[in-house]
């Protein structure tokens, strides 16, 4: 399983690769409101959410899909853990 921290340091990679590549110096804080801040966009998030499938083994449904969860490095981070975890105690 993955730590928080993991999930937060991969993440952080992920959108500075992937959405930040113009603006290099610029350093997302944990937390930071992604979608408010323009870090990412409606698009970026179909991005992540792939990303977190691909990366971590986690599908994120519908009910979700909120700012708690998503909104902030720091809410993915305890997010993708959570469901990390539940997948291995079942």
């Amino acid at each position: 399983m993955t730590t928080e921290a993991d999930v937060i340091a991969r993440v952080r990679t992920f959108i500075q690769e992937n959405f930040l590549y113009m603006r290099p110096n610029f350093v997302v804080g944990t937390d930071d409101r992604l979608l408010e801040q323009g870090i990412i966009d409606s698009m970026g998030v179909l991005d992540l959410l792939n990303f977190l499938e691909e990366a971590f083994g986690v599908r994120v449904a519908d009910d979700e899909l909120t700012e708690e969860n998503l909104g902030t490095l720091r809410g993915i981070g305890r997010f993708v853990s959570a469901k990390q975890h539940a997948v291995g105690a079942d």
